[in-house]
């Protein structure tokens, strides 16, 4: 940290007139004041966005073609994921709220390849549209429309709604908010009309067979498989990243102090960007009552909204695999014969079973719902976070409004999705996002190493993490790119 100047007890020294705190070799914080706290309990938040995208296809999905194939006691494996990832988002959470910028700032005041090293990950892994596409492979089921062309219709659409927003952060946490309650009753009602009390009761106690893990899932063709399963459960790869860029929209914490991304038609309507965030008084007793207050606000975020939703919806879809797979026993087969449908089409035949083909069918929809609300979490994180990037560090970008960089991000996705989806390259939704997932462990690894050092190194000692706080983290890196390196070494496979 360059803080030569800083003396140790504080965070504050004298620049002119006006007290700041510096970090790194970036502009130094101009000290202001932090708003006050919310009540802690609430509904709604930044924290939609992690739900949204949380709850995916890892919940819906990936976990299930594995409990379908290994049985529920493999729960254990989603349990620590889902775990860690809460204390990540409050460690995402901490720097964003007590600097009002985004952790790829806070990284780039540590060392800026470290920043664009994570620029480019974004491109590589987020490009792809495997959420959507596998979204659209439901919706193709229910009105037989083939997966591309709902798939680019879908892109079109989300470009459309982004664009005519008059700020963008607002409009998407209402539409998730709607979308999300749709999912988390619709599945639990479903999940009890469908399953047994003996399919909850072993979907609970899976959950802590700790060391359970079979011999068949230590192969080139399952290991892969699990790696990326783990990455999703909640949400992967660098959606955490992008929460705090969310966390500073909604004006949590020193965000209060930073513009909102506003719609391309709207982009006259917003302010000057500052070149960077702000710091408040960490010597001040008052201040850090106020930012305790935010600490409680987005620790129940964590635990109750995030972890606690999360963790209801994939015991529903746990409950749903069991019963689908009572009513199609060959479905176990199918899926290591690599019929990737298979899971989906018998979770379809539950429904079914349970309720005749008109809930066959509105089990397909849960599916197509749940790729519209990670598609428009991806796409409008993807965007936010590239164009905020650009915006800080890329020579002449200032020239143009963050609106219009982020619009830029958002249709050059839409339509390089386009030409992915028509093209060809992938072989099918579920082969986008296996990719994808697997993909998204090497990202979560290597930002769990950010954290630990924006966290301790870029901020005042009053405000850091406590040892067992970053002993968590640190187990994080080692934990996902342990998994991520054991399986090139041992299996020669990283896909």
């Amino acid at each position: 940290m360059e803080t030569s100047k800083t003396p140790a007890a504080g965070p504050n020294v004298v620049a002119g007139e006006e007290r700041v705190w510096r970090a790194g070799r970036l502009d130094p914080m101009p000290i202001r004041p932090l708003p006050e706290a919310p009540p802690s309990i609430h509904l709604l938040g930044p924290t939609v966005f992690l739900v949204a995208l949380g709850v995916g296809m890892g919940e819906s999905y990936m976990w299930p073609r594995l409990v379908l194939v290994f049985g529920p006691d493999i729960r254990w494996l989603f349990l620590v994921g889902v775990t860690l990832q809460a204390v990540v988002m409050l460690e995402m959470a901490r720097y964003a709220m007590a600097t009002g910028e985004s952790i790829f700032t806070g990284a780039a005041r540590v060392f800026k390849p470290i920043m664009w090293f994570f620029f480019g990950v974004a491109i590589l892994v987020y490009i792809w549209p495997g959420h959507l596409s596998a979204g659209a492979a439901a919706f193709e089921e229910i009105t037989g429309i083939p997966w591309v062309v709902s798939a680019c219709v879908g892109l079109v659409l989300v470009g459309i709604l982004f664009s005519l927003a008059r700020v963008v952060y607002n409009l998407l946490e209402n539409v998730l908010a709607i979308l999300i309650g749709l999912l988390v009753v619709g599945t639990a009602v479903i999940a009890s009309m469908v399953g047994s009390w003996s399919d909850l009761t072993s979907t609970i106690s899976g959950m802590f067979s700790i060391g359970y893990f079979p011999s068949e899932m230590m192969t080139s063709a399952w290991f892969p498989v699990v790696v990326g399963s783990i990455a999703f459960a909640g949400p992967s790869g660098m959606q955490q990243m992008w929460y705090t860029l969310h966390l500073r929209d909604s004006g949590a914490g020193m965000g209060a102090h930073i513009p909102k991304i506003r719609g391309l038609r709207h982009s006259g309507e917003e302010e000057e960007m500052p070149n960077r965030g702000f710091m408040f008084d960490t010597d001040n007793p008052d201040e850090m009552r106020k930012w305790k207050g935010w600490r409680r606000w987005v620790t129940f975020d964590a635990l109750l909204l995030f972890w606690g939703i999360t963790m209801l919806v994939t015991v529903s879809f746990t409950v749903l695999a069991q019963s689908a797979a009572r009513a199609n026993p060959d479905v176990r087969t199918l899926i290591e014969g690599d019929d990737r449908g298979a899971a989906l089409d018998a979770m379809s035949a539950a429904f079914a079973q349970a309720g005749g083909p008109v809930l066959g069918t509105v089990f397909f929809g849960f599916i197509a719902l749940i790729g519209m609300n990670a598609t428009l979490g991806l796409f409008d994180s993807f965007s936010r976070g590239q164009a905020d990037m650009t915006y800080n560090f890329v020579k002449g970008a200032k020239r143009f409004k963050m609106s219009h960089l982020y619009a830029g991000f958002l249709w050059g996705l839409i339509v390089f999705g386009i030409i992915t989806l028509v093209s060809g390259i992938a072989e099918g939704p579920e082969a986008v996002l296996d990719i994808l997932a697997f993909l998204s462990a090497f990202a979560m690894g290597a930002y769990c190493v950010v954290l630990l050092l924006v966290n301790n190194k870029m901020l005042p000692k009053p405000i850091r993490p406590k040892w067992y706080t970053n002993l968590i983290i640190g187990f994080g890196a080692v934990f996902y790119l342990g998994m991520l390196f054991f399986s090139l070494i041992q299996f020669g496979v990283v896909i």
